[in-house]
């Protein structure tokens, strides 16, 4: 998958840009700084204290009230329900200096939709969580700092590549074009609903990402319209490895064919365990690389789960930036508006990532 410059489009314009295409202006930007991506959803949705009523729509209509299966903890529900909660925690993110926003869509596709019965439910949820992420960072952009809405697309709770019995290696619970067909079908939503470029992210089985990965591929020829990708990988323990046995360096030559507009690592193990895997692809990478830990180790004593204030996860970040290792920037689980304004400030002036060859590839 080429990623040319994004064609026109018919996503809103940010304001004051009347020469905006989807995407088109992240590689200069990029090159140029490093970019701060938002935080968690979840940790700032935890805030609103939400229960079974709240998740069905209370005070915004009856549409779910007899429901037959629980709905509280299905937070992509929230962008047709709460609506007014998404935007508020997207502008939060913004406030505090989010370059990049990410629609409310990590489990939006019908194999994690299935778990609540909700899977003819997964176009309209990414529709309109991309139009609530989209007004938002057109309220926000100025023609010095646009800002931009990554379509989430999560990896879903079931993988393609690992057996679900311990008995039957060979056993599946899903297949590929399952996966494929689920994924074609979030991201055209998040398209239609105006995002600037693709976040397939926290990958622990690369069989599911090749899958998402292909999807867009199909979906790019049969729109015409190429968007950037930003592809996001989760080291699960010590080893190095993500869930499904890969090493970070053969993570990244499984799926470079995709060319990526950014490749790295969240969630998992926090940045400061983090840190050898980024320092790996930033010498691996032949494109840009992210970095959007969770704020430490899980700790549920902690008001977020976590344990790293803004300080700790900023200064860690920094250290990584000032190492020259990252050329976006954010935070995954336990991070909130106050890490990204923490982060957004600390690499405010470190230059961004180079690596070899980069102006000779560009050329």
């Amino acid at each position: 998958m080429n990623q040319p410059a994004a064609q026109a489009s018919h996503a809103t314009r940010p304001a004051g840009d009347a020469n905006y295409t989807r995407g088109a202006a992240l590689p200069a930007l990029l090159a140029s700084r490093i970019l701060i991506l938002d935080g968690a959803m979840g940790t700032m949705i935890q805030r609103y204290k939400l229960d079974e009523a709240a998740y069905r729509g209370k005070g915004n209509g009856e549409r779910f009230k007899d429901f037959p299966r629980d709905v509280k903890g299905n937070n992509e529900l929230l962008s047709i329900t709460q609506p007014q909660i998404i935007s508020e925690i997207h502008e939060q993110y913004l406030a505090a200096g989010a370059d990049i926003i990410e629609t409310n869509t990590f489990g939006a596709t019908t194999v994690a939709q299935a778990d609540y019965g909700m899977e003819d439910l997964v176009v309209e949820m990414n529709l309109e969580s991309a139009k609530l992420a989209r007004a938002a960072c057109d309220k926000y952009s100025t023609p010095d700092k646009p800002r931009f809405v990554a379509g989430a697309i999560g990896p879903t709770p079931k993988t393609a590549s690992i057996s679900p019995d311990v008995n039957d290696p060979g056993a599946r619970n899903v297949t590929f074009e399952e996966l494929r067909r689920a994924y074609y079908e979030q991201a055209k939503a998040l398209m239609d609903g105006g995002c600037d470029l693709f976040l397939v992210e926290t990958i622990f089985d690369t069989l599911n990402a090749k899958a998402a990965l292909f999807a867009l591929d199909q979906l790019f020829e049969d729109t015409g319209e190429n968007l950037p990708i930003m592809i996001s990988g989760t080291v699960t323990d010590a080893s190095g490895r993500i869930l499904s046995g890969q090493t970070v360096e053969a993570f990244w030559n499984s799926l470079r064919h995709a060319k990526p507009l950014t490749f790295g690592l969240n969630c998992a193990l926090g940045a400061a365990l983090m840190r050898p895997y980024i320092a790996e692809l930033a010498k691996l990478c032949d494109t840009y690389v992210s970095c959007y830990p969770n704020a430490g180790l899980p700790n549920p004593m902690s008001d977020t789960g976590f344990d790293e204030t803004p300080a700790d996860t900023s200064g860690l970040l920094k250290e990584f930036a000032s190492a020259g290792l990252v050329n976006v920037a954010g935070g995954c689980c336990g991070t909130t508006p106050e890490h990204i304004a923490a982060i957004a400030k600390a690499l405010a002036e470190v230059k961004p990532r180079r690596w070899p060859g980069q102006y000779r590839d560009a050329a």
